[in-house]
């Protein structure tokens, strides 16, 4: 019998915790650093990759989080982006994000995949803090994606800010590869 049902679920540490979510973060770097933390958590409690990823509005309230699912689920898509975009549209429930002035703070860099999903979701601003060069450094395969993809992404009226809290980013990603954390599609090529 063919599999008919796809369900992923936050890892119990992070379910958790979202049973009291945080007070407003008023400010970006509060947000990031509080997504970082999550990234941390998920290193440690040995439930994913070194990422996370939340939507918050602009009053800095929480809407969803998500971290790196792909090991723990057998999964190539859930990637913390993908499950924070995915669980703020069943909050809001609309698969269109847009015209609410949402913000998706992640530990780094979108994927080529992560990057398709921010574009189709509308969220209003897009943070982050690896770059993308951070997180090859450590041997993941960030997929190609046009050099000019946030002057694109700009142009459709996302704001786009890189590099917010970027050393604690690339010393999260230090932290999986110390601990020897999976690396996985590594060595694809790009076309």
């Amino acid at each position: 019998m063919l599999i008919t049902e796809l369900n992923l679920a936050l890892p119990a540490w992070l379910r958790q915790q979202l049973s009291t979510p945080p007070a407003s973060l008023p400010d970006t770097e509060q947000r990031m650093a509080w997504v970082l933390q999550l990234a941390r958590q998920n290193i440690r409690a040995g439930t994913g990759g070194p990422f996370a990823a939340a939507v918050f509005d602009a009053e800095g309230q929480l809407i969803a989080a998500g971290v790196n699912l792909v090991l723990s689920s057998g999964l190539s898509c859930a990637h913390a982006e993908m499950v924070a975009l995915s669980l703020a549209e069943r909050q809001l429930q609309h698969f269109d994000l847009s015209g609410r002035q949402l913000q998706l703070v992640s530990s780094a860099e979108p994927c080529v995949m992560c990057l398709g999903a921010v574009h189709w979701a509308g969220v209003s601003e897009l943070v982050y803090a690896a770059c993308d060069e951070d997180v090859r450094a450590i041997g993941f395969d960030e997929g190609y994606k046009p050099q000019d993809w946030a002057a694109a992404l700009r142009g459709h009226g996302m704001r786009v800010v890189p590099g917010v809290l970027r050393e604690e980013g690339r010393a999260v990603l230090s932290e999986y590869r110390t601990h020897g954390g999976a690396i996985y599609n590594a060595g694809m090529e790009a076309p």
